[in-house]
């Protein structure tokens, strides 16, 4: 069967924004559809003549609402940069390669304010609801981005991942999520929450799709992933921090996808990492992205404090009370401990573990301040073990659970591509 076209894929696309008993006002916060409907002509015209731009051309894409395009202010999810900021004055690099690539981008998708929250409440524009149980949280902060494309309004979404703000709401809402190298893809034109840990990857329903617009992004050539025998791969199964206090659907979950790993042939070992005991140091002085983001927000704090989202704001004011020399002291120690992984992981194809300690909470549960807390500090622990030893990683869906739970693969910095390769032969496991 012939693949619709363009045109007809977005008009979908549009028509589940629109529809008034649906989360689209939830999901998408700038509905590009003139735009898009420009883009989506000029990419059915290249294809009858035979023509493509690349492995994105006529897909149809969401951006986070954080990307600069050119002609409008960037809100970052909050009701402050909505009233005050300037347009931008040119697109996010991200923006300009997908466009050059031939995407459709048709909407701006929700957040967390300011990208600091792995749960992804909203309180001015509103929470997109869990595809999978509307009354549940869907992650951050790329929220909207992840029920974007389970609902079927974008076919790739492009999110943001500091802690895991990418990985999370795609292992809650059971698609594929990838956090690149932290240099891979240019951050130019994305509004930061830490200048040091700030990456920029896809969500997807597919690893394949997450590669074609990881390659876009980062002005690469997209090469198709060649099949990979997942036999007498090497992996290392976490122990210590990242299987603590699971919830036990992820733990069966977890367990569930170890067996079948085995049965496939799959070289698993027992990995104790007393680097984690290292990064848990550094973050009880007080960690890298709170003083980031406190010098990034603390006029706007001052001013206008009672208008930011009050979970996220306390966690930006926490970044003020930490020492200028505990911040410096932080940076070095981290560039040290960076190295030691490296090394640490040499020997192993991948690093697994769960994505997420938890499957999503409710929205009403978050309400409370407390468990917000601490539902927040579950989703972010093991996904933001990447982002601190700046390596790179992907979540999966696991098969056959009530909520959705992520099984994380994580590799060596710079092993994007055989990670990407590796993932896809695991993906083929448990379709």
């Amino acid at each position: 069967m012939p693949k619709a076209s363009c045109r007809d894929r977005l008009e979908l696309a549009l028509f589940r924004i629109a529809e008034p008993d649906g989360e689209g006002a939830r999901i998408c916060l700038t509905v590009y559809a003139a735009a898009a409907r420009a883009a989506a002509d000029a990419a059915d015209a290249r294809a009858a003549a035979g023509v493509s731009l690349g492995p994105l051309d006529g897909a149809i894409v969401t951006i986070k609402d954080l990307f600069d395009v050119a002609g409008e202010p960037t809100r970052a999810g909050s009701k402050i940069l909505a009233e005050e900021a300037a347009p931008a004055l040119a697109d996010a690099a991200i923006v300009r390669r997908l466009r050059a690539a031939g995407a459709v981008i048709v909407a701006k998708t929700n957040m967390t304010e300011f990208a600091f929250s792995g749960v992804g409440a909203n309180p001015h524009f509103g929470t997109p609801g869990n595809p999978h149980d509307r009354t549940r949280i869907p992650g951050g902060s790329s929220s909207g981005a992840a029920v974007a494309v389970v609902d079927g309004i974008g076919e790739i979404a492009i999110g943001t991942d500091t802690g895991g703000s990418v990985r999370i709401p795609a292992a809650l809402t059971g698609i594929v999520g990838l956090k690149p190298s932290r240099a891979r893809i240019p951050t130019d034109g994305a509004f930061p929450l830490s200048t040091t840990l700030d990456s920029i990857g896809p969500l997807a329903r597919t690893v394949t799709e997450c590669a074609k617009a990881d390659a876009v992004m980062a002005g690469a050539d997209f090469v198709p992933l060649e099949p990979l025998a997942v036999a007498g791969l090497r992996f290392g199964i976490a122990q210590g921090v990242p299987l603590e206090r699971l919830d036990p659907a992820v733990a069966a979950a977890f367990a569930a996808a170890i067996a079948r790993l085995d049965r496939a042939g799959v070289r698993h070992s027992d990995e104790i990492i007393s680097l984690f005991d290292d990064w848990a140091a550094v973050n009880a002085k007080g960690g890298v992205a709170p003083p980031e983001a406190w010098a990034i927000h603390r006029d706007r704090i001052a001013r206008r404090g009672a208008d930011i989202d009050p979970n996220v704001r306390v966690r930006i004011e926490r970044g003020g009370a930490i020492n200028v020399a505990d911040y410096i002291d932080a940076l070095r120690e981290r560039r040290h401990l960076m190295r030691a992984m490296d090394a640490r992981l040499c020997g192993l194809d991948a690093l697994i573990m769960p994505t997420t300690a938890i499957v999503a909470p409710t929205i009403a549960e978050v309400a409370d301040p407390k468990i917000f807390s601490a539902r927040n500090s579950a989703l972010l622990r093991n996904p933001s073990i990447a982002n601190f030893f700046d390596l790179c990683a992907v979540s999966l869906p696991l098969p056959g659970t009530p909520l959705p739970v992520g099984l994380m693969l994580v590799a060596r910095n710079g092993e994007d591509r055989s990670l990407l390769r590796i993932a896809a032969a695991v993906e083929q496991l448990f379709l």
